[in-house]
């Protein structure tokens, strides 16, 4: 009987035991070199089953897709913009990020938004309610400017994602924090217009969204994804009204509860989510 019950203790044990967050993933190069193989870090054998728990992201399957999904929650999380330990220099990586910040503090970060060669910030950013680059409503090539694109923003734990163009005619008061990126993913519960139900370009992506109970939605691929599929992640699964495209190729995530910290190549903007002092 004993033998059972030991047998049945490890069994048990061992379905909790965390998923792998997925196949190895390519990260590309800024500067247009070809991308090399990267795989996604798994918790380290020292992530216990209650830091997995305490953690704000889960492992998710989305149409053979693995995903990460994290939620930020107004009551248990603050979330800023970072950009560097000044604005003339970037941190251009998580793990530089890392180094100069509190852990316990960190429920994870990702890099969010377009920016240039030095990793400065091509559309509208705002770092501790300080404007560092004014909206972009320009016209061009690439993600950024397959409009609309849009702005991810807020203020006292209210957090936005608005279109460009609803964020120019809209929000007149600068918020605590803000990044530009595009395209929108889905706009006023409908799919961006020029996005394809599942295209033939497939990177690792990351992306926010807003509920309609204020949470914000981030999800960063661990595969190769498509805007599409991504777009409708959002819509249908998370039934989120706006969801904007933060990267691709140099998506990235820090996750300090999983002992997931990804490198690659050089980053720009960081979306912080930290947790309030109660947690």
């Amino acid at each position: 009987m004993r033998t059972t019950i030991v047998a049945l203790v490890l069994l048990a044990l061992t379905a909790c035991e965390a998923q792998p967050e997925g196949e190895p993933v390519a990260r590309a190069r800024i500067d247009g070199k070809q991308p090399t193989a990267s795989p996604t870090p798994e918790p380290s054998p020292t992530a216990t089953l209650a830091s997995q728990v305490e953690s704000a992201c889960r492992s998710i399957i989305f149409e053979d897709t693995p995903l990460s999904h994290c939620l930020a929650v107004p009551s248990r999380h603050s979330i800023a913009m970072e950009l560097g330990p000044d604005s003339a220099a970037p941190f251009r990586s998580l793990t530089d990020f890392a180094r100069a910040q509190e852990v316990d503090s960190i429920a994870f970060a990702m890099n969010a938004g377009m920016f240039d060669d030095e990793g400065k910030p091509i559309g509208y950013f705002v770092e501790n309610s300080q404007r560092l680059q004014t909206l972009n409503t320009a016209d061009g090539e690439g993600n950024f400017h397959m409009k609309p694109n849009g702005v991810f923003y807020g203020s006292g734990g209210e957090w936005v994602v608005r279109s460009t163009d609803s964020f120019l005619a809209n929000v007149t008061e600068r918020p605590e924090f803000g990044t530009q990126s595009g395209p929108m993913l889905v706009i006023d519960g409908k799919i961006h217009p020029t996005i394809t139900h599942d295209g033939p370009s497939r990177l690792v992506r990351n992306a926010v969204g807003v509920d309609d109970d204020g949470r914000a939605h981030f999800v960063i691929s661990n595969a190769p994804i498509s805007f599409g599929k991504l777009a409708r992640f959002y819509k249908d699964e998370l039934d989120v009204k706006n969801a904007l495209f933060l990267d691709g190729n140099v998506s990235l995530m820090w996750n300090p509860a999983t002992d997931r910290l990804d490198t690659g190549a050089p980053i720009g903007p960081i979306v912080v989510v930290k947790k309030k002092a109660s947690e």
